[in-house]
C-alpha cells in the first residue's frame, strides 16, 4: 500500500508556511504532492536497481549469492528513507497536491509493483548476460536506457504522466486571487518551497551528506557502536544522488532531539516498528497496551533486549510517521508523543496516535531533525567515512517494505 510510504509523511514536513508575501500560497492552500514524488521514485529506483545489477555482475557476484539473491527477491517496493526524498526533490522539484491527482495504483500499488518486479527481473538477466559476453559500458548503458522506456510506460500508465509545467491558481489567506506559472516543478520548489524548507542546504560538512536535516538512528548492537556513521550496500534511489547515511546515537539523544524540534515548532519524521504493542482501536503505542503475560503466562515481543531482537530478526523498522507534539513531566522529560499517521483520518483521534516514552525506547529507530537541535559532537560524526553495512541489514528494512 502506498499509504505506508514515507513520502506521505514527508508532505507533513514540506507544507508551505504562512508568509507575509501575499503572492505566496499558505499551508492551508497547498500541500506538496506526495504522488508526484512517488511517481519519480518508481522511475529513479528502477534505474538505480538496474545499475546495482550491473555493478554486482561486474564485481563477480554469483547469481545464487546472497547479495544478488537479495536484490532479485524484491526489486521495487514502497519503502523509503529521508535521504531518498531529498534526492527526488533536488532532481525533480515539487508540485502542489491539486496538480497531480490520485489514481487506483497510487492508492493500492501492489499490482503496479508486481508488473515492475517481473520486468526488472527479466531485465536483470539481459544485463547479466551482456556483462558475461563482455559487452562495452556504452552498450550496457544503451540497454538500460531502452529498458527504462518500458518502465516509464508502465508507471505512467498506472499513475499518469506528471506535468512538466503547471499553472497553479489559488486564493490566499486574504481571499485575493493569485496564479503561479506556468512553471516547472523545479522552479516551484526553488521559488516557493526552498526559501522556507530547504531539504539540502549548501553548508554541508561532507559533500555527499545533507547537514541541514540530519538523520539519526539508534542501533544498540555491539557491532555498531554509537558515535559512528553507517550506510547500507545498494540502498538508494537516484544514481549519483547522495547515499543514505545513518548517524548512530543513544536513544536518549533521539528523544531529546525530537522534544527540541517540536518545541521549536517543527514536526519530526521518524521510522519505527509500528505493529508491536499497538492498540489500534484507540490509537495507542505503549508497552502495556497488551498484557500477553496475563493471557499466555509468558512475555511476547519484548522478551529479548532491542539489540538482540535486531540480531535474531525479531525487530526492524517497518513504518514511517510524524511526531507533532510532546508531553513532559514536571522536570521536562518527555513522557508521551502525539503522532500523525497516514492510515486514515477516520481512524484513532482524527488520524493521530498516542505514543509513550517506554514504547519510543523499544521500537523507534530513526528520526530526522534540523541540525540546530543536536550538538556539535553529534554533527561531527558526519565527517566520518561511513561504515557500509550489508544490504540485508535490518537498518535498511524501512526502504524495503514488502508490497506483494
Amino acid at each position: 500500500m502506498r499509504s505506508s510510504h514515507p513520502f506521505v509523511h514527508a508532505r507533513r514536513r514540506l507544507r508551505l508556511l504562512a508568509d507575509d508575501d501575499r503572492t505566496r500560497p499558505t499551508a492551508s492552500e497547498v500541500d506538496a504532492n506526495d504522488i508526484y514524488l512517488f511517481f519519480w521514485d518508481k522511475i529513479e529506483r528502477s534505474h538505480y536497481w538496474l545499475n546495482c545489477i550491473v555493478s554486482t555482475a561486474k564485481q563477480g557476484e554469483a547469481l545464487d549469492g546472497r547479495l544478488v539473491n537479495f536484490l532479485l527477491k524484491d526489486p521495487i517496493t514502497d519503502g523509503g528513507q529521508w535521504d531518498m526524498i531529498a534526492n527526488l526533490i533536488n532532481k525533480h522539484g515539487l508540485i502542489p497536491k491539486k496538480c497531480y491527482p490520485e489514481t487506483f495504483s497510487s492508492r493500492k500499488s501492489l499490482h503496479m509493483n508486481a508488473l515492475l518486479k517481473t520486468k526488472l527481473r527479466e531485465f536483470a538477466k539481459v544485463l547479466r548476460d551482456k556483462i558475461a559476453d563482455k559487452a562495452s559500458d556504452g552498450e550496457i548503458q544503451d540497454t538500460i536506457n531502452q529498458q527504462m522506456k518500458v518502465i516509464f510506460q508502465i508507471v505512467a500508465t498506472c499513475l499518469g504522466t506528471p506535468p512538466q509545467k503547471f499553472l497553479f491558481e489559488f486564493y490566499n489567506k486574504d481571499k485575493m486571487y493569485n496564479r503561479l506559472g506556468p512553471q516547472t516543478p523545479q522552479e516551484f520548489y526553488d521559488n516557493y518551497v526552498r526559501p522556507l524548507y530547504n531539504v539540502d542546504d549548501k553548508q554541508t560538512v561532507k559533500e555527499s551528506v545533507c547537514m541541514w536535516q540530519v538523520c539519526l538512528v539508534s542501533d544498540p548492537r555491539d557491532s555498531n557502536p554509537f558515535g559512528r556513521l553507517y550506510s547500507l550496500q545498494c540502498l538508494g534511489n537516484v544514481v549519483g544522488g547522495r547515499p543514505t547515511a545513518y548517524n548512530n546515537q543513544p536513544i536518549d539523544i533521539l528523544m531529546q532531539a525530537v522534544k527540541k524540534s517540536i518545541e521549536g515548532g517543527e514536526a519530526v519524521w521518524f521510522g519505527c516498528e509500528v505493529s508491536k504493542r499497538f492498540e489500534r482501536k484507540n490509537g495507542l503505542e505503549d508497552l502495556d497496551a497488551h498484557d500477553y503475560r496475563l493471557v499466555f503466562n509468558t512475555e511476547v515481543q519484548i522478551g529479548l533486549p532491542k539489540a538482540e531482537r535486531l540480531l535474531y530478526g525479531d525487530s526492524c523498522m517497518t513504518h514511517a510517521m510524524v511526531f507533532t507534539a510532546v508531553g513532559t513531566d514536571e522536570h521536562g522529560h518527555p513522557k508521551k508523543f502525539r503522532v500523525e499517521n497516514s492510515y486514515s483520518d477516520k481512524e484513532f483521534d482524527k488520524g493521530y496516535l498516542l505514543l509513550t516514552e517506554p514504547w519510543f525506547r523499544e521500537f523507534v529507530f530513526e528520526v530526522v531533525v534540523d541540525k540546530k537541535y543536536v550538538s556539535q559532537e553529534v554533527l561531527d560524526v558526519f565527517k566520518q567515512e561511513p561504515q557500509v553495512l550489508p544490504a540485508w541489514d535490518p537498518m535498511g528494512t524501512l526502504a524495503k517494505l514488502n508490497s506483494e
